[in-house]
């Protein structure tokens, strides 16, 4: 009787338990095939989307790492998702996880600036490797652009590194973005000057081979100063040669202008002294 009585507990145990354990198998099974499909989709959605910034010549850190950040945030989601299906509570865990998260970038939140700076910049590109490139009282050539920041080679050879929060809000001056850059050289004539010919002098460099002649260069009058007359000769040429042309005007205008018997004047200044007592008189 004992026996008899123990078997037919556990029937009667095991009658409730099956619908239990069937409906829960269920959600189990659901769950894992859910969880298996999910991630080969978020695969196949990352590789796509890396494939993607490859196509538009997205910096190749910049791929992985937001290929990297999309797969990461995409598989947590599905397993928030997926333990939802089984039963499990995830309203708490979420919460913990947005503050944990809040509290994570108010203590980072310079490095964190810093790299959606370098995000930005990877991503639009306002620069490159290899531009020189101005921000505040800093210039210089891009050697490296890296996540958290940006390093320059200044024209003394020296190194500055430059957080990309600095540059992603700052003005930025790209001196090799364009292909050609217009010079606007200024010179200043004495008033007795015959300035038609002070003009062809200045637009005789205008025949160096490395001054573009579409745009036309020009020399014009541009101020009428205290002590001087303004010209300035205005060119196009390439980037590369902006620095040679450059170079050569500042040391052959003045003795050209010379030779034509032309002055350059020093700035000048009249001051009228009147004396104490003359004017009492």
């Amino acid at each position: 009787m004992d026996l008899n009585a123990e078997v037919d507990h556990l029937v009667r145990t095991s009658q409730g338990w099956i619908p239990m354990i069937m409906q829960y198998s269920s959600r189990v099974l659901l769950a894992v095939f859910t969880l298996a499909i999910g991630w080969w989709l978020i695969n196949q959605f990352t590789n796509r989307v890396g494939k993607l910034l490859a196509l538009r010549s997205v910096d190749l850190a910049l791929q992985g790492f937001i290929s990297s950040i999309a797969n990461i945030a995409l598989k947590v989601m599905l397993v928030i998702s997926v333990a939802s299906m089984i039963g499990i509570e995830t309203t708490s865990f979420v919460a913990a996880l947005g503050a944990a998260g809040l509290a994570i970038g108010l203590a980072l939140q310079g490095s964190l600036a810093n790299f959606a700076g370098g995000v930005l910049i990877l991503l639009f590109r306002p620069f490159r490797i290899g531009d020189w490139i101005e921000i505040s009282s800093t210039s210089g050539t891009v050697d490296a652009i890296q996540i958290f920041h940006t390093v320059l080679r200044t024209g003394d050879n020296r190194t500055v590194i430059i957080p990309n929060g600095q540059l992603s809000n700052g003005i930025i001056t790209n001196s090799s973005r364009q292909a050609t850059r217009k010079i606007m050289y200024n010179v200043g004539v004495d008033y007795d000057a015959d300035l038609q010919k002070a003009i062809d002098v200045l637009m005789a460099f205008t025949q160096d081979p490395r001054v573009l002649q579409d745009p036309a260069p020009e020399a014009v009058v541009t101020t009428l100063g205290d002590s001087s007359i303004t010209l300035q000769l205005r060119l196009w040429v390439n980037s590369g040669d902006l620095g040679g042309i450059t170079n050569r005007l500042n040391l052959e205008v003045r003795d050209r202008l010379r030779e034509a018997g032309i002055d350059i004047p020093f700035p000048q200044r009249v001051i009228r002294v009147v004396q104490e007592g003359a004017q009492q008189g």
